[in-house]
């Protein structure tokens, strides 16, 4: 047995006012003109585990417009909130409850919050509050679908084989092959849970290999014009990096066709900046771009956040019923629906 700490004994000892907690959550231990460490060979260095869970968005809550910062005191706010959902979701179950009405069910859901990784702080960018991931467009929205995808998309589905025929038909996460939710990218996003990445670093090599699905990406540091091998389509993409400055700057480009990230997939490239702000945090910059699925590109910025723990093993499929039971249940519709035909010909 364990005894599981609550939120709120850890925001006890950490510091219970708004001030205290907002610092906390900003990265105040960041320093100005700060110099990132080395590798032997020179390099800055980036190595260790980091996090990216955060508050912060995707994309910009729309009444706030091109409101691109909170004040630290929206901030907290927005982070207390986070935590007492999480607090409220833990509470015992009454065992001596009633049964909910047969009509009108909510969803039973699949995991409560505990288990859950969505991140209860809002880390800093640059020393803002960001009010959304993506920065650029300025109103922090996705942009729109070209009206070529849009087409071939309805194509697709109308023409294309049922995606519950066999498990070729279902999503890369759903089959344990890569990270669900572009968690390992490129771009590299917070997910419901499993936040945490380790990078490694050798001479002309960065590898970040990710805590969801173990997936590890190869980033190859070269100054080539066109160094990317365009005969390979490979999971998570062909990366290729190369420092400017104290920054790394990665473009991905060839990603295998299984893998998209929001419809984006063969013409995709994303471009990342990896640049260290302090000792605790990377400022992790991305810009998508593929001007066949979106009407212009986009970018966006969030913050790595030091970790002291080890990586742990993201067993994906041990005990996971969820794919075949998708299956069988899509053969026993099928059985029923031909049953039914029988028996109207009948």
């Amino acid at each position: 047995m364990f005894s599981r700490p609550t939120l709120a004994s850890g925001l006890a000892l950490l510091g219970a006012s708004a001030l205290s907690a907002a610092m906390l959550s900003s990265g105040a231990l960041a320093q100005e003109d700060y110099t990132p460490p080395r590798t032997w060979d020179g390099v800055p260095d980036l190595q260790g585990v980091w996090r990216n869970a955060t508050v912060t968005p995707l994309t910009r809550p729309r009444e706030l417009g091109t409101r691109q910062t909170y004040t630290r005191e929206e901030a907290f706010q927005l982070e207390r909130a986070a935590q007492q959902a999480v607090e409220e979701d833990n509470e015992p179950l009454d065992p001596n409850r009633p049964p909910p009405p047969a009509v009108d069910l909510p969803p039973v859901g699949n995991y409560d919050l505990f288990w859950t990784d969505r991140g209860m702080f809002m880390p800093t960018i640059n020393g803002e509050f960001r009010t959304s991931i993506i920065i650029d467009p300025p109103d922090g929205q996705m942009p729109g679908y070209t009206e070529e995808f849009l087409e071939r998309r309805a194509r697709e589905r109308a023409t294309g084989p049922d995606p519950f025929d066999g498990p070729e038909g279902r999503g890369v996460g759903e089959r344990c092959l890569l990270a669900f939710g572009s968690n390992s990218g490129p771009p590299m996003l917070p997910v419901m849970y499993n936040s945490h990445y380790q990078i490694v670093q050798s001479p002309g090599y960065v590898t970040i290999i990710v805590e969801m699905v173990n997936d590890a990406r190869i980033i190859k540091i070269q100054d080539d014009h066109d160094p990317h091998a365009d005969v390979m389509n490979r999971w998570m993409g062909d990366s290729i990096g190369r420092w400017e400055g104290d920054t790394l700057v990665v473009e991905t480009r060839h990603f295998n066709p299984w893998q998209s990230f929001r419809g984006a997939s063969e013409n995709l490239t994303v471009t990342e900046r990896f640049r260290r702000e302090s000792d605790h945090k990377i400022i992790y910059s991305f810009t998508v771009d593929d001007p066949t699925v979106f009407e212009s590109s986009f970018t966006g910025e969030l913050a790595l956040t030091a970790y002291d723990d080890p990586l742990f093993e993201y067993a994906c499929h041990e005990g996971n019923y969820a794919l075949a039971g998708t299956l069988a249940g899509a053969r026993m519709a099928e059985e029923e629906a031909r049953k039914a035909a029988e028996d109207a010909a009948n």
